[in-house]
């Protein structure tokens, strides 16, 4: 059974360790802050300002002042500060960023992503991800394994403008997680109910299978 979009996110969740500065990004990737362990210590940056968003708010908490690089509003945690966006972009290219968790449109079998334009489609803005797939130290995808139409969004090639190339480390999708090696694309997890030849039916490139294959 595909994963939803809450258990996609509980499962990224795994890759965020005590201590971490951590960009979700914007869509899905948000919904991680929902399941971040108390026994964490964490701190969520958002590109347009903010350190330290807490869960999304309850309706009675909702501060329409108070929003992500996304233009959804959060809520911050004690302690949160506030600053401008040549700040804030020191410290994604300054390399204290820990882990971005971002979405995405399509990721190549060498990690190669693309999830900020598809052409002829009205862009907002490129928002910051060009700089969060260089300046953080490990670029985690999620996403649904494949599109609206069924086919695999995780490519030998991807067809949209990039993103980043060689920037992905690992994918976490609604069916598996796969983990970019230097041999190639690796299959780790799969969800319960999905055999590994489904998920390479599915998946464009020729996929590793790992020696200890876990499910999700």
């Amino acid at each position: 059974m595909k994963l939803t979009r809450e258990q996609i996110a509980q499962r990224a969740e795994k890759e965020i360790q005590d201590g971490f500065y951590v960009n979700l990004g914007i869509g899905m990737p948000t919904l991680v802050a929902n399941y971040i362990s108390d026994n964490k210590t964490v701190i969520l940056q958002s590109e347009n300002g903010l350190l330290g968003i807490g869960p999304y708010p309850t309706a009675e908490k909702v501060d329409p002042d108070l929003i992500n690089a996304g233009k959804e509003t959060v809520t911050e945690i004690k302690g949160a500060s506030y600053f401008d966006s040549a700040e804030s972009f020191a410290m994604i290219r300054g390399g204290h960023i820990d882990l971005a968790i971002l979405g995405a449109m399509e990721v190549s079998k060498n990690g190669d992503l693309a999830n900020w334009m598809i052409p002829g489609k009205l862009v907002k803005g490129m928002g910051g991800a060009m700089d969060l797939v260089h300046g953080a130290k490990r670029i985690v995808v999620i996403m649904d394994h494949v599109n609206k139409h069924g086919e695999s969004k995780i490519l030998n090639k991807c067809t949209l403008p990039l993103t980043g190339k060689q920037v992905v480390n690992r994918i976490i999708t609604d069916r598996a997680v796969l983990d970019v090696t230097p041999e190639g694309l690796k299959l780790i997890e799969v969800a319960e109910g999905f055999t590994v030849e489904e998920i390479q039916a599915c998946t464009e490139p020729e996929l590793l299978i790992a020696e200890e294959l876990q499910k999700i």
